[in-house]
This record gives C-alpha cells, structure tokens and sequence, in this order.
C-alpha cells in the first residue's frame, strides 16, 4: 500500500510543530491519504466524531495531559479504527497495511485498536498515557 508524501509531512508538523491535534487517514485507491487535520485547539470529541461510524481509518492523536509532578507532557497515539459494521473486505484491507504504515511514522508512542467509540474512550487513552 502506498502512502502519500502528505502523510508523512502533516504527521511530522504534528510531532515536531504541534501544527494538529489529530489526523485521520483513509485508503483511497491504493495510497493512505490524508483525510482530516484536526486544528490544535480541537478536542478529544472533535476527534472521535470526525471517525465514520461505518468505515475504517487510521488516525494519530497528540494527547496532551499533566504528570503527578505537575509536568506538561505530549504522547502520540496511533488508532486503528475498524467499526464491526464495516465491510469485511475494507477491514481486511486496513488490518493488512497497518504496520507498514505505522512504521512511516515515526514517532507513535502508543497504538490503540478501537471496534466501538467506548474501545478509545479518553479514560483509556489517559490510562495508557499516564
């Protein structure tokens, strides 16, 4: 599966710029692509509705959150979003190319795999952060 060059850009101005808070990818004939930038300012639940609820994705989320020590820290999840009402063909699709792709990014610190919005609720993401 080929991944587009605006891919690997948009994640590195995530990583290194903080330029999103999120971005959501899709297959789109052959290539991942870029689908959705989510602003800086955006939140975990602009995040979550801007996945469809019956296609899959991938997305990587730069979640932000305060140490016991009282630090600002960053860590960047990467979500395979794979609703059970998608298509089997669609699913297996994106279960087969997630690892090269993961691999373009360098960087993720944590991979969460969500069938249902409650699989990447925020007290998970903030479970496996903290």
């Amino acid at each position: 599966m080929a991944v587009s060059d605006e891919c690997k850009i948009k994640f590195r101005e995530l990583k290194a710029k903080r330029s999103y808070r999120f971005i959501v990818f899709k297959i789109d004939q052959q290539q991942i692509v870029v689908e959705t930038l989510g602003g800086p300012n955006q939140s975990y639940d602009d995040f979550t509705s801007s996945l469809p609820s019956n296609e899959c994705r991938y997305a990587v989320y730069d979640f932000e959150f305060i140490t016991a020590e009282n630090c600002q820290k960053s860590k960047i999840f990467f979500i395979a979003w794979s609703p059970e009402i998608s298509k089997v063909r669609m699913k297996m699709v994106y279960a087969s190319s997630k690892d090269s792709f993961k691999r373009e990014l360098d960087g993720i610190q944590f991979e969460l795999q969500a069938t249902d919005p409650s699989e990447m609720s925020l007290d998970i993401v903030k479970g496996r952060a903290i």
